[in-house]
């Protein structure tokens, strides 16, 4: 299995706001570390090298200027934009409330298709209380504009959360909230039901729709790296006793319901970089597709024949075992069904029946199964490949 971060190879942020805000002074404070005596009306756009980002990915950070910049090209910057930072003062209402009343319109109407993420930046608390916050301000904003991913207070002279601010923006992007969550609701999306389906699936080696302990821990390797402590995962598991009836079988094992509940709670949490290492692991791109190059890996053959080498045998007669439930040396219709559930589609059709071995009840045999993938080893040596992948048999 081949090992995926982030597919997008650069971040482009966006600062958006009235003037005076502060913009300015947060992306030159961010780079300086210090607030800037002088700050010009604009910033030039500063890129920000890999090596010293948390996520290691070229950050290019662009502001705005109403001064300098005309409506045109302020809508140019605003398509090109991967996530927008729009800046209000703490300590001014009135550009709170142009947030609402302009900025996030004139974003509606000119990205309305866009899945582009919103950071919301209170900047300036240095010049209130700690009982000043905007907080309730902000939550009620976020609850009616489900673009905006997430809400910070910060402070360009004191240099107060704006690395915080600009990672919050970098994570937006590289672990976006909204292909796999849906706030409103506060649940997972479908489509990534369907992938975290597949993976549990994938997962479940003895195919009891369970994950056991053996099971959890491969999957924390195959994700992470590294195995979950046995103190980790009883903890795991007492979070699913207490907050979700169904999540962990009287056997003690999660079920389906439980995993999904988790990464439920991982997003709400703020976590949402953790699902998408689990859906990246196994194939997903940001529209929760199984990529081309996974399910196509590039394979050359010149001006020779191919044939299923011992490891494939291997691979296939595993697979049959696993499948054939009831040890009769056939797989039925409805193992055959559970065999390709990770797949798009059957790797073949009814036809089968009269090409290969098969039993009194026209159920595929061993033999029948092996010889399948013999020939089309030979015939479209890509298929087996195709389905070794998306079986994903570890």
């Amino acid at each position: 299995m081949v090992v995926r971060g982030s597919l997008r190879k650069n971040v482009r942020i966006l600062l958006l706001g009235d003037r005076g805000v502060g913009k300015t002074s947060l992306i030159l404070s961010l780079v300086s570390e210090e607030f800037p005596e002088d700050v010009p009306f604009r910033a030039e756009e500063i890129t920000i090298p890999p090596d010293v980002t948390p996520e290691m990915v070229p950050t290019h950070i662009v502001d705005y200027s109403a001064q300098e910049q005309t409506d045109d090209q302020l809508l140019e910057e605003v398509r090109r934009a991967h996530v927008i930072c729009l800046v209000y003062s703490v300590d001014d209402e009135r550009t709170l409330l142009r947030i609402t009343t302009h900025w996030l319109p004139l974003l509606r109407d000119a990205i309305p298709h866009s899945r582009c993420p919103i950071i919301l930046v209170g900047n300036k608390v240095d010049l209130t209380n700690e009982d000043e916050s905007t907080l309730s301000a902000a939550q009620e904003i976020m609850e009616e504009f489900p673009e905006i991913e997430s809400f910070v207070e910060c402070s360009a002279k004191s240099l107060r959360n704006i690395s915080e601010m600009f990672y919050f923006a970098q994570k937006s992007v590289l672990h976006p909230t909204a292909p796999i969550y849906i706030a409103e609701k506060t649940d997972l999306t479908e489509d990534c039901k369907k992938a975290l389906t597949r993976i549990f699936m994938v997962c479940d080696l003895d195919n009891d729709g369970l994950l056991n302990d053996y099971e959890l821990n491969a999957f924390q390797k195959r994700c992470f790296d590294m195995p979950l402590r046995p103190e980790a995962m009883e903890d795991v598991k007492e979070v699913l006793k207490r907050n979700l009836s169904g999540g962990v079988s009287p056997n003690n094992c999660i079920t389906l319901q439980g995993f999904l509940f988790l990464h439920c709670l991982f997003i709400q949490r703020g976590r949402s970089h953790t699902t998408w290492a689990v859906l990246r692991k196994f194939g997903y791109n940001d529209q929760l597709h199984l990529t081309k190059d996974f399910l196509f890996p590039p394979l050359k053959i010149p001006n020779s024949t191919t044939e299923l080498s011992h490891k494939g045998s291997q691979f296939f007669t595993k697979l049959f075992w696993r499948f054939d439930k009831d040890k009769d040396g056939a797989l039925s219709p409805v193992e055959l069904t559970q065999l390709f559930a990770t797949c798009n589609a059957p790797a073949w059709g009814n036809e089968m029946k009269s090409l290969v071995p098969t039993n009194e009840k026209d159920w595929i045999t061993l033999q029948g199964f092996m010889c399948f993938w013999a020939y089309t080893t030979v015939t479209t040596c890509n298929q087996p490949l195709n389905t070794w992948h998306t079986l994903d048999i570890q």
